[in-house]
This record gives structure tokens, sequence and C-alpha cells, in this order.
């Protein structure tokens, strides 16, 4: 890949492809994509947001430990997001929290657009970097969505196979297929919701 707008070009029409039914919104992704889906908890007891540092290692533990299993050995994309709004009521900046700062190198590579208000319409904007899988390469990005600082991270191989999309009490992981999921849930069992719903 060479510039920016061949990652871009690439990323967007792999999307397409291996996803057809929704955009990469990561929040959305456990209800479309049920029957390959589980959610694991960050912390013990389904506690949400840590409040110390040995509290900390157990979210990066969890996070890294489940990323490893699924990326070790290959490049992955590391997706971020932010958003602006346009209509007579939109806010006159965009919200970036603090994605330019944790993933500088992210190439913008689709727009989601929510225009069912025509006075205030939201738009999504991706941003991907292509990188090598390390075991803690992206933990500044983690803590910060543990902290609800990031929303709708998600990290996925470059074949888009399986995503592993982190959020403030846990994460939600898509994977090939059905009993892909059911032999990762398996491993971590400790980790799982104690809802019928895995939420």
């Amino acid at each position: 890949m060479s510039t920016d707008d061949d990652v871009s070009t690439l990323l967007a029409a792999l999307w397409r492809e291996r996803w057809p039914s929704g955009p990469p919104v990561a929040h959305a992704f456990r209800s479309t994509y049920t029957d390959r889906w589980v959610r694991f908890h960050s912390l013990p007891g389904s506690k949400r947001y840590p409040e110390s540092e040995d509290e900390y290692a157990v979210v990066l533990h969890r996070y890294n430990t489940v990323l490893d299993e699924l990326f070790a050995g290959a490049e992955v994309f590391v997706v971020s997001v932010d958003w602006y709004w346009s209509g007579p009521s939109a806010r006159p900046n965009p919200w970036s929290g603090p994605r330019r700062t944790l993933h500088p190198d992210g190439i913008h590579w689709w727009t989601e657009s929510d225009e069912d208000d025509p006075e205030l319409r939201t738009h999504t904007r991706f941003y991907a970097d292509w990188r090598a899988w390390r075991h803690g390469c992206v933990d500044e990005l983690l803590r910060a969505v543990a902290d609800d600082l990031l929303h709708d991270v998600f990290v996925t191989d470059t074949g888009l196979r399986r995503i592993h999309h982190p959020y403030d009490g846990g994460a939600d992981v898509i994977l090939t297929t059905p009993a892909e999921r059911d032999h990762l849930r398996a491993r971590h069992t400790d980790w799982l919701s104690g809802q019928a719903s895995g939420l």
C-alpha cells in the first residue's frame, strides 16, 4: 500500500464485501451478527469501570488476552472514530475527544451519516491504521475506552474476518463462525455475563 488513498479505498471496499449487512459502527455489531458474537466483561463481578492501577491491569490483561488469541502473528487494522454535525442546530466544532492524540496515524476511510433529523445531522468519521499486532500495542487506546473517553474503537485482521470491539466495561467479539465463537467463549467462561442475553 503506497498512499493513504490506497488504504482508504481498499478498506472501504473490503468492508462492503465482508460485512454487507451494515456500516462499520462497532456498537451495532452484536445485534447485526448475533450468531457469531460473544461479550467478555473487563472486571470481576461485571464491574464496569476500573478504580485502581490493579484494576486497570486486569482490564488490559483481559483485552490483550483475547486480542492475542485473535491476532498474534498477524497484521491488523486499528479503527477509531470522531463525529461532526451539520444542520441549523449543529454544534460549531467536531468532537474527537482524545482520538487525534491516541490514534494520530489513523487515515480517514469512511463517513456514515445519520440524516433522519434535518435540524441536526450526525456524521461519523472512521479512521484506520495498519500495523503488526503486538501485545500491548493499543494499550493507550484501550485505557481511554475503559474510561469512556473513546467510543466505537475496534481491531480487525487485514482480511476483516474477526473483530474485537472494546467498550467501557468489556469487549464484543465477532468471529468467523458460530463454532469459532463457541470455542473462544469456552476458554474464558469466567469473563462472561451472568445474564442469558450475554450482555
